[in-house]
């Protein structure tokens, strides 16, 4: 395999200001993709600009934006599309919730990735491109604490599998994965959560974490990423991924 894999290519990552999706970014220029980043955090894009030069292409936007969706996607035609854009939820339990702080990763979330899909489906984008969209390990295992977080992260896996059905229908040859990272304190979102579950257990965060395992670094998401978009073969649809690595979601 070559140095750079993908040179020659082009990614856009939407949430590319920072956690996961920055990091993402980052392993994908460094795999030797032109990255186009989509946020709506101007001054953390060009942090990122600076650090990775002129093969990443800041775009100051809103990703749950459909016009921005379907003009992205017909002027840069990326081969590789990771939808990591999301919103943090409100760290509370069910009976503190109202419906519009409940539903806040539905407007947010699964918007982005409803209307980036669709996009992809539509234009279409060329055979051999794949679109990662990224879920939660809590779409498997709940979280109590964070309104409608894991049932939006469930339906984000619910639409990859939905698209990946109608390119096959279609015969597109476009590849639709999600990717369920597990929890971890590395990232701004996760560090709040970990803290709240912590507290929720009545026991410290290192206590709390012992049961997980190595943490999971934007840096070790990134490089899983990368290597889904360079392999073909990572083609089943869903999968874990935690410090250890990825594994097929049954």
């Amino acid at each position: 395999m070559p140095a750079q894999p993908l040179s020659g290519t082009t990614a856009l990552v939407t949430g590319a200001s920072r956690g996961f999706g920055r990091a993402i970014a980052a392993a994908l220029c460094q795999a030797g993709a032109d990255v186009v980043g989509v946020a709506r955090d101007r001054a953390r894009l060009g942090e990122l600009r600076t650090q990775l030069g002129g093969t990443f292409l800041p775009i100051v936007a809103d990703a749950a934006d459909p016009v921005v969706a379907g003009q992205l996607l017909d002027t840069y035609r990326p081969s590789a599309l990771v939808l990591c854009a999301g919103a943090s939820p409100l760290p509370r339990p069910l009976q503190r919730h109202t419906w519009q702080t409940f539903s806040r990763n539905w407007e947010m979330d699964v918007q982005q990735v409803f209307h980036w899909t669709r996009e992809a489906l539509l234009s279409p984008l060329d055979p051999g491109s794949v679109v990662i969209a990224f879920s939660s390990g809590a779409a498997l295992n709940g979280s109590p604490l964070s309104g409608g977080y894991a049932g939006a992260k469930a339906t984000i896996r619910f639409i990859a599998s939905y698209a990946a059905a109608e390119s096959e229908r279609s015969g597109l040859g476009l590849r639709f994965t999600s990717v369920l990272p597990q929890l971890t304190p590395a990232t701004d979102l996760g560090a709040a959560a970990v803290a709240g579950y912590a507290a929720r257990q009545g026991v410290d965060v290192a206590t709390f974490l012992d049961g997980f395992g190595p943490v999971l670094t934007p840096e070790q998401v990134g490089t899983a990423v990368a290597d889904l978009v360079i392999d073909p073969g990572h083609d089943r649809g869903a999968y874990m991924l935690t410090a250890a690595g990825l594994s097929p979601v049954p």
